[in-house]
C-alpha cells in the first residue's frame, strides 16, 4: 500500500462521512452546535483515525487508532438512532446511512483482526 488513501476502509469511510454531511444539512438550526455538530465529529473521527493510525511506526499504534475509528463508529451510529427517534432523519435515510455504517464496521473489526493475526 501507498498510502492511507489506498486502504479501502478509508474510502468508505471518507464516502461515508460526505453523506453525513449531506444528511444533516437539514437539522434543525437550532442543532448545529449540538446534534449536528456531534453526528459529524464523530463520523470525521473515523477516517482521520485510521489515516493518523497507518502513519504511525508500528502495528500496535496503528491498532490503537482503528479502535478509536470502531468507537467513533459506535458514537455515530448511537447519534443517528437519536436523530431518527426525535425525526431529525427520516427512516430511509437513517436505514441507509446505519446500513453504510454497518459495512464500515464489518471492514473495520476485519483489519483489526487481519493486523493482530499477523503479529
Amino acid at each position: 500500500m501507498s498510502n492511507f488513501k489506498s486502504l479501502l476502509i478509508w474510502q468508505k469511510s471518507m464516502a461515508l462521512t460526505t453523506k453525513i454531511y449531506f444528511s444533516t444539512n437539514n437539522f434543525p438550526k437550532e442543532e448545529i452546535f449540538g446534534l449536528t455538530s456531534q453526528i459529524r465529529r464523530s463520523s470525521i473521527s473515523i477516517p482521520s483515525n485510521i489515516a493518523e493510525g497507518y502513519g504511525r511506526e508500528s502495528d500496535k499504534d496503528f491498532l490503537r487508532f482503528l479502535t478509536i475509528s470502531v468507537g467513533s463508529l459506535f458514537e455515530m451510529q448511537t447519534q443517528l438512532e437519536i436523530a431518527k427517534n426525535i425525526s431529525f432523519l427520516k427512516e430511509q435515510d437513517f436505514n441507509n446511512l446505519y446500513e453504510d455504517s454497518r459495512e464500515v464496521e464489518r471492514m473495520l473489526v476485519s483489519f483489526i483482526k487481519k493486523i493482530k493475526d499477523r503479529n
